[in-house]
């Protein structure tokens, strides 16, 4: 059975580049980035791992740690991790994860057979502090993901967890968010100080409440 928004992170242990790791624990009270690769020493995977590991600051600013995973076993993960650092000019210190048994594509439905009957598609996922999935993205093997893009939607997702707010499209820290329709005006305009502006009875703005 597929995971699907708001079901808890299943947990797991396995081997990594960076020793056991017992998910849940790992995790703490952090956010988390699963995000599954589908195998290494290919292009792709290779620029993605790279380029989590230079945004190693602005995922740890905002309380995120990243994982990765394939199917590939911990040897192979190793000295990929090499290449990945020469290539891509970074020090990959993320662990990832080895899943030769598939006992993690399994419990988070990251192979799917019309795709390849053995490799993970690139899946994603952001679970909370609480261990819920926050947001799954799936793309195919042949498009790399956009990190930026995963940044904005842990912002987003951190953002509207603490405040009665929801982002627009193409929303970016720093920019005016959108009063949720549970709250009238009358309300917003209480618990919004900084003002709130009503273009329709459901569509308000108000400028982002935690900065």
């Amino acid at each position: 059975m597929s995971l699907r928004l708001g079901d808890t992170a299943p947990d797991f242990t396995a081997q990594s580049t960076e020793g056991e790791i017992k998910f849940h624990e790992y995790l703490g009270d952090s956010w988390g980035v699963l995000f599954s690769h589908p195998a290494d020493y290919t292009p792709v995977c290779t620029t993605e791992l790279g380029k989590t590991a230079l945004l190693k600051g602005e995922f740890e600013k905002r309380g995120v740690k990243a994982l990765a995973v394939s199917v590939d076993p911990l040897d192979s993960h190793l000295g990929w991790k090499n290449d990945i650092n020469e290539t891509q000019n970074v020090s990959v210190d993320f662990p990832i994860l080895a899943d030769p048994e598939k006992n993690i594509a399994t419990l988070y439905d990251m192979i799917h057979p019309n795709a390849s009957e053995k490799a993970t598609v690139r899946s994603l996922f952001i679970i909370g502090p609480d261990k819920k999935v926050k947001l799954i993205i799936t793309y195919p093997a042949s498009t790399g993901r956009n990190f930026q893009e995963v940044l904005r939607v842990i912002d987003s997702l951190q953002l509207t967890a603490n405040h009665s707010v929801a982002t627009p499209a193409d929303w970016k820290h720093g920019e005016d968010v959108i009063v949720v329709p549970s709250i009238s005006t009358a309300d917003a305009i209480q618990k919004f100080p900084k003002g709130v502006t009503e273009v329709k009875p459901y569509l308000r703005y108000t400028p982002q409440p935690n900065i």
